[in-house]
């Protein structure tokens, strides 16, 4: 099963099987209550969270007021179900929770969330009947605006309060969903399918959601790869690791009403086809070719999980609404699910050339999507098994007989994968000596992932990452930085410095971070990543993707360092070869136009508020597609090529009106360095690299 599950600030794990069977929105809901497996649980977390987790906190009255705060958030993160009043009255329970879940007393948790279901339901049995009723008018032409991010906000002070915010919220999406195109009674049609099956779930909730929630707004206030497991979610969870059934190959993530793309696996069914992006929110799902679109804004991230995953072979269709600002309508992508091939996730080369002055520098590029390991294989004996560093060992062979003066190793996108194959990759470029260093929660530090043998590889090389090379990425790049081996370009890596393991609780499980990584510099890879020595720019905001955009995310702090040797003093280089890279950034069109897309999309991001008013979302969209299509015409004239008559020509050649009939299209296994402007860049500047060393000098030291 190719989808992955992650935590975010606004995640909450629930273990809702999804159905949408006929219950009157009269029935009576039961009280949710506690079982005493569910007591014995938390007993049993609690215990395991003090005395096993890497982050050493105590379970205490400043903790509990924490807690106490998070979990309202995951309850009601945009403050617009519970009024001030039920604040007021869950305060006394602020300071209690450590001794409560000590002892396994979680009835003050459940009055807090049997309180939230009753507002929720009420609300949206409001907000139903609104909609059903023909004398609601939607007023379009008036000017009034809404905050988008109200996690800062207080509660509404009182019913009245809220209805007019529910007012608001209805009119926002009813307006985002006619500039998609659709007119105002199928989008009041669409919204009010969405709260009726909203109301739906929340009827038929189970104390093991509610119990869920509580047990994960407290690992969050450990660290946000720490979870609660339910014994449905583990039992979801083997399911998923016994690949019996299949997915998208996506990293996903709630927030606020949305399931968000956070990253996509590299040679997964969706990174292959080509259009589904990174920070992506999914609007709705449909199965096969013809089947109908089911709205799951607002769903619960499992039950969003179990929509997209099912059989190989079968086609699911996604309605997103695109991260990028300049796209002003929803997309539709067809994907067939299927199980990621270790083949689309070999390792590959391709050879280039760039001019540095009077001098043509011949540069090989192997790209490495993740670090695999055929284990399978291995454990059977065969000799001919793959993984990451045999294929790099191959090809590396293949780039010296090709003559080449320098090689880039291309880890964007790279999320990690097997540690001890980043290690072994690490022993090609370098002679013995430490790779990584990790610490315990103990505070034992061990380095037992070393290089081994003399390198292969002696010529210069640079390391191309972006905000997605993740893990193992971040350990072989750090350690390539560290050694001084060669010279890393790109942007910041993602900052995932930490390991986690599973333990068994009496009643479900824990995935539990146990572990940091460290540099062999004495840095951690945690929160930070790692910085390139060279900049590019980059469409991913950090604010939204990487660790340092969790709440609780474990701090960058750095140990003793590993005694190392040192291949060049990389930053002696380095004024030289970034007064040429910003030459050649200034002058490049690729880049003057991944600049200002970089700056409309922060522009974008930075926005508060959005006005209610028509006319005005129709101004501020029609401007954004005419500087979507100024952009891009820029950058086209500048290279040569023929200008977009009008942004109905950008969007179609950009995917924008597909046929959803046709087949899916997948993105080129080919490396085309051309096509390319940032590997292209990183050429640039290996060649500036490798063009001030002198000849003694080419050869890394022995």
């Amino acid at each position: 099963m190719q989808i992955v599950v992650v935590r975010s600030l606004k995640l909450t794990l629930f273990s809702l099987i999804v159905s949408l069977s006929s219950l009157s929105f009269a029935d009576k809901i039961d009280v949710l209550k506690p079982t005493p497996e569910q007591s014995k649980a938390a007993i049993d977390l609690v215990q395991k969270l003090d005395s096993e987790h890497y982050r050493d906190q105590e379970f205490n009255d400043a903790l509990s007021s924490r807690y106490f705060d998070e979990y309202l958030k995951s309850l009601d993160s945009a403050k617009n179900f519970f009024i001030q009043s039920d604040i007021a009255e869950f305060e006394k329970y602020r300071k209690t929770f450590d001794d409560d879940y000590k002892k396994g007393k979680l009835d003050n948790s459940f009055a807090i969330f049997n309180r939230f279901n009753e507002r929720m339901i009420a609300r949206l049995e409001k907000v139903v009947k609104t909609l059903d009723d023909p004398k609601t008018k939607f007023d379009f032409d008036v000017e009034e605006s809404i905050v988008l991010d109200r996690e800062k906000a207080p509660w509404p002070a009182n019913e009245a309060e809220a209805d007019k915010l529910w007012q608001q919220y209805l009119k926002s999406n009813l307006l985002n969903s006619m500039l998609s195109g659709k007119k105002l009674e199928e989008s009041k049609t669409t919204l009010r399918k969405r709260y009726a099956n909203q109301l739906r779930r929340l009827k038929q909730q189970t104390n093991e959601e509610a119990f869920s929630v509580m047990m994960n707004s407290l690992t969050m206030l450990y660290d946000p790869h720490t979870n609660y497991l339910s014994p449905e979610n583990a039992e979801n969870f083997d399911i998923s690791m016994s690949l019996e059934l299949q997915g998208i190959g996506a990293v996903l993530q709630s927030d606020e009403d949305y399931t968000k793309v956070s990253s996509l696996v590299v040679g997964g069914p969706a990174q292959k086809q080509g259009q589904l992006k990174p920070n992506d929110k999914i609007v709705s799902i449909a199965q096969g070719v013809d089947g109908e679109f089911v709205d799951v804004v607002g769903w619960r991230l499992d039950e969003v999980v179990k929509l997209i995953r099912g059989p190989k072979g079968t086609i699911v269709r996604l309605e997103v609404r695109p991260s990028d600002p300049t796209a002003t309508i929803n997309k539709n992508i067809t994907i067939k699910r299927e199980t990621v091939k270790l083949e689309d996730q070999a390792a590959k080369k391709a050879v280039f050339e760039v001019k540095n002055g009077n001098k043509t520098f011949k540069l090989g590029v192997i790209d490495i999507p993740t670090f695999y390991m055929n284990f399978e294989a291995y454990q059977k004996g065969d000799p001919n098994y793959k993984s990451t560093t045999r294929d790099v060992f191959n090809l590396l062979n293949e780039l010296n007989k090709e003559k080449v003066d320098g090689i880039i190793i291309d880890l964007r996108d790279n999320g990690g994968g097997s540690l001890p194959e980043a290690a072994m990759l690490t022993d090609l470029f370098v002679d013995p000596g430490p790779v990584v260093q990790i610490r315990q929660s103990d505070d034992t530090i061990s380095r037992n992932y070393r290089a081994y043998q003399p390198a292969v590889y002696r010529a210069p090389i640079a390391v191309l990452i972006n905000r997605l090379s993740a893990s193992a990425s971040e350990i072989f790049a750090g350690a390539i930085q560290d050694y001084g081996r060669g010279i890393i370009i790109g942007s910041t890596t993602f900052g995932k410095g930490s390991v986690q393991n599973l333990v068994e609780l009496k009643h479900g499980r824990l995935k539990i971070t146990e572990a940091k990584f460290y540099r062999i510099s004495g840095d951690s890879t945690q929160h930070r990543g790692v910085i390139p020595d060279v900049q590019l720019p980059s469409l991913l905001d950090p604010d939204d993707i990487g660790e340092s955009s969790y709440d609780n995310a474990l701090p960058w702090d750095r140990i003793h360092p590993a005694p190392h040797q040192n291949y060049y003093t990389i930053s002696k280089f380095l004024p030289k070869i970034e007064t040429s890279h910003q030459e050649r950034m200034a002058q490049d069109p690729d880049f003057i136009f991944l600049n200002k897309q970089s700056a409309m999309f922060k522009e974008a991001a930075e926005k508060k508020e959005v006005s209610l008013r028509l006319a005005t979302r129709q101004a501020e969209q029609q401007q954004m597609e005419k500087r979507a299509l100024d952009m891009e015409n820029q950058k086209r004239i500048a290279k040569g090529e023929k200008p977009y008559a009008d942004y109905a020509a950008l969007k179609k050649a950009n995917g924008g009106d597909e046929d959803e009939d046709a087949p899916p299209k997948e993105a080129d296994k080919e490396i085309i360095p051309k096509d390319d402007p940032y590997l292209m860049e990183a050429g640039h500047v290996l060649a500036d690299f490798i063009n001030q060393l002198t000849p003694e000098k080419k050869v890394a030291k022995q």
